[in-house]
């Protein structure tokens, strides 16, 4: 079954990570990209790992991960390779109210990391569901491509033009021949 693509709003969510190896270093780089309320239950830390963690003035503990770490977090991240001890975290954060994701076990993940391209206001997330991580990944790096540098202060232009103009169909069709004008641009470089 697929996924349902959904945008989570991070403010005021306390996230945790439970892992310090590469793959929870991922995690948390793209996590970043969108808050920093990031805490790290590791027994040892990548160096890059490391680096972001004392760099962004992350909590962090290093010790193993005990029952109960999660009921505190909105979001948990089992970056581990122990299936056990994932498989046991996705249980507990059923009594917590905490969605979970378990790396590479999709059946202990309320959600997936998906691949995504974002360039200030502007987000596109891309997924296969899994089958083929590669697919995703490649089509991000070409949609990185195509979307122009420009993107950021046209959509600075279009909010600010939303907070003025009465809503109504005539804002409506207004805003949305000037997105329509802004992308055929992209086709004329």
């Amino acid at each position: 079954m697929s996924y349902f693509p959904a945008f989570l709003k991070l403010d005021n969510k306390k996230i945790l990570i439970v892992g310090g190896g590469c793959i929870a270093f991922e995690k948390l780089e793209h996590l970043l990209d969108f808050t920093s309320d990031i805490s790290i239950i590791a027994l040892k830390l990548s160096p890059d790992m490391k680096r972001v963690i004392e760099a962004r003035g992350l909590y962090f503990e290093k010790r193993a991960y005990n029952e109960g770490d999660i009921k505190d977090f909105a979001v948990v991240i089992v970056a581990v390779d122990d299936i056990g001890l994932q498989a046991r975290i996705f249980a507990e954060s059923k009594n917590y109210n905490c969605l979970c994701n378990s790396v590479d076990s999709v059946d202990y993940c309320d959600f997936i990391f998906p691949s995504y391209v974002k360039k200030d206001d502007l987000t596109i997330a891309i997924s296969t569901s899994g089958a083929s991580p590669a697919v995703a990944k490649h089509l991000r790096k070409y949609l990185q491509k195509l979307i122009p540098a420009s993107i950021g202060d046209f959509l600075q232009e279009m909010k600010e033009l939303r907070k003025t103009l009465p809503k109504g169909k005539e804002r409506m069709k207004m805003l949305d021949k000037k997105a329509e004008d802004y992308i055929k641009t992209w086709d004329k470089k």
